[in-house]
This record gives C-alpha cells, sequence and structure tokens, in this order.
C-alpha cells in the first residue's frame, strides 16, 4: 500500500467535535481530506462525555483564545444548530454567591465577562433570586441568558455528515502511530496502513501531547483530570446552576446541568488522576456530592442520588499550576497544526477554532 494510492492535502487526526468542525470548515475550501479517528465510531472519546453546555465566556481572560473562541463560537453553533436540527436549547444559567466572599467574587466574574465581551448578562438580587428559585440558599446571582446545551454527538455527527458531503473521508479504527516529516508533508503510520498528508492537523483531545511528540513536538503534556457525575433525581429546574467559582481549583465546582430531556445532572468535580481511559464508575463519591451540591441547592437526600458516569478533561494546567493555561492552537512545523489542552469550552468554541485553524493554514 503505498503512500501515492493512500494521500490526502489534508490528515485530520480525531473524530471528536473539534476535528469534526474543522474537518466541515476545510471541506468547504479543500479537496481531498481525511479523518482519522482511533475508536470504533467518532465521538466516543472526550465528546461523548461531555456536560453538553453552551458556554457565555465569562470565566477566562479578555485576551485570550479561550475567551475570544468561546464568545465567537456560541454564535456559530447556535446558528448550526438552528440550521441544521441538532438537538439544543437556550436555557440560561444561574451563577448562585452565598455570602459577602462570594458577592464580591460574582462581581468580579461580571466585569470579567463584559470585558471578554459576554453578552445577555444580568446581576439579580437575593430576592429576585429567591422569585426563580425560592429553595436555594443564596444572596446574590448572576444570570447569562446566552448558556445553553447542546448534543454534543448528534453536533459531531452533523458536522461530519456536511463534510462527508463534499468529499471528506472519515476513517475509523484508524490510530496513528507515528509521524515522521517527508519531502512536501507528512507519513503517517496508522492501524489502517501508511498515509501520506500534506498537512496534518492535531485534533487528538486527550491524546494530543502523544501525537504531538510523534511529530518530534515535545513541549505538551496533558494532565488528565477526571470529572464524574451524578443524576439527581425528582428535581426540575429551569436553568442551569453554579456555585461561583472558588480561585485557584481547576474546575468550576458541582453544579447543575441540565439534559435535554429533563434530566438534571450534578457535577462534574474535578481530580487529576494517572490514567486518561479509566471511566469506571465512582458511586463512592456519592457523599461528596450531596455536600457540595446543599450548599448549592438546600437539603438534598443521598438515595435521590444516583451515580451517571465520568469524563476525562485534556488539560495543560498541571495539579500545581497556580492558574489556567490557554488553548494551543498553532502550526509548531510548515503543515503542522496542534490543538492541545482543549478543554471547556472547546464545544462551544469548537466553530470558531476550525475557523482559527483555516486562517493558519
Amino acid at each position: 500500500m503505498s503512500s501515492t494510492d493512500n494521500s490526502a492535502q489534508i490528515a485530520i487526526i480525531g473524530g471528536g467535535v473539534v476535528g469534526a468542525a474543522c474537518a466541515e470548515r476545510l471541506s468547504r475550501n479543500h479537496d481531498n481530506t481525511l479523518v482519522l479517528e482511533a475508536f470504533d465510531r467518532c465521538a466516543e472519546g472526550v465528546t461523548s462525555r461531555n456536560s453538553g453546555v453552551i458556554h457565555s465566556g465569562l470565566y477566562y481572560p479578555p485576551d485570550s483564545l479561550k475567551a475570544h473562541l468561546c464568545i465567537r463560537g456560541l454564535e456559530m453553533l447556535y446558528e448550526w444548530c438552528q440550521k441544521h436540527g441538532v438537538p439544543h436549547a437556550q436555557t440560561g444559567k444561574i451563577i448562585v454567591a452565598n455570602g459577602p466572599l462570594e458577592d464580591a467574587a460574582l462581581v468580579d466574574l461580571h466585569v470579567n465577562a463584559l470585558r471578554s465581551g459576554a453578552e445577555g448578562l444580568t446581576r439579580w438580587s437575593q430576592a429576585k433570586l429567591n422569585s426563580v428559585l425560592p429553595t436555594i440558599p443564596g444572596t446574590a446571582a448572576l444570570f447569562a441568558e446566552r448558556t445553553g446545551i447542546v448534543d454534543a454527538t448528534a453536533l459531531t455527527h452533523s458536522l461530519l455528515a456536511a463534510a462527508e458531503s463534499r468529499g471528506t473521508q472519515v476513517l475509523t479504527r484508524c490510530a496513528v502511530t507515528a509521524i515522521a516529516a517527508a519531502r512536501g508533508g507528512y507519513e503517517l503510520e496508522t492501524s489502517r496502513g501508511p498515509i501520506f498528508a500534506r498537512v496534518v492537523i492535531n485534533a487528538a483531545g486527550l491524546a494530543s501531547d502523544e501525537v504531538a511528540r510523534m511529530a518530534g513536538i515535545d513541549r505538551y503534556r496533558i494532565y488528565p483530570c477526571r470529572g464524574d457525575y451524578f443524576r439527581l433525581k425528582g428535581a426540575h429546574f429551569p436553568h442551569l446552576i453554579y456555585p461561583v467559582k472558588t480561585k485557584g481549583s481547576p474546575g468550576l465546582g458541582v453544579h447543575v446541568t441540565l439534559g435535554l430531556d429533563g434530566t438534571v445532572r450534578l457535577g462534574p468535580d474535578a481530580e487529576y488522576v494517572d490514567q486518561k481511559d479509566d471511566f469506571s464508575p465512582r458511586p463512592e463519591k456519592a457523599a461528596a456530592f450531596q455536600k457540595a451540591a446543599e450548599k448549592l441547592l438546600g437539603p438534598i437526600a443521598l438515595e435521590n442520588l444516583e451515580y451517571d458516569q465520568c469524563g476525562v478533561r485534556p488539560k495543560l494546567r498541571g495539579p500545581m499550576d497556580p492558574q489556567e493555561w490557554d488553548f494551543v492552537i498553532c502550526a509548531d512545523r510548515p503543515g503542522l497544526i496542534n490543538l492541545v489542552g482543549i478543554e471547556s469550552p472547546g464545544l462551544t468554541a469548537s466553530l470558531a477554532i476550525a475557523e482559527l485553524v483555516e486562517k493558519i493554514l
């Protein structure tokens, strides 16, 4: 099987939502694009275990890629979902403060969000919060009306379908095992044989640091950070509900996310782990989730918590790092674009990330 028989203009490594968004965007103006997915089906990795939240761009430094791409991506994502019938809902999100310190942190969050360009934000007094959610023990809140939820798997498949309609090929069970620079591009060794590509886009999620090292770029390290979810039985909420983020925390704190079917989930928490592929159940976390959720929502019966699933974030921030890292989206070598550390808000930003990748090309 020669490279001339198995060649592409562009090879995208990773068939999650970011890889799919890149495929859709690039298929508009580039012929002969391949998507190489290691799993049996696309969207089986980080994407399948995503909370499905469409973020408003509240938390990220105003001059960061995360802020810019989240806010740009939010608008692009809603437009795509409406046009292509991808299940989604603009639910809105309430960030709840409880006490003077959290009230002050909420003000700082609001200021940061406005500087980043976030829209649809409203400060709520305790009276307003109590009128909407009378059982929640909060003293103030910030309402983000543009926040929503989306079926991340359906979104990914809609993007891939659009790309395939323009000639893009999607190869599943196609794990990349080696990358070597070659004249005019790169030789990829894969589980389905060798492939030559003039351009390689590394959108491999949790494996993005490993793929970069295959190509000789050894400056990135992914620190897997696990987040578990519990279903909250018998609960109904009109909006997503979050606590004020604890300064320095690697996550946003245990919060309420909603499914498109009305399911209420608590999570994710944030726990650095050694393995990228350990998704074993952790029902023993129930008591810790109950404690965190009661601080946010009020009394919760332990028997109403039912373990759901977990995901693993591909974080560039290590356990001892004092603050978050920005996305890495860059051409480390001619024809080699690495997308590393694409965690939250990667789903929201996915179409904007693809737009940036096209500009880099």
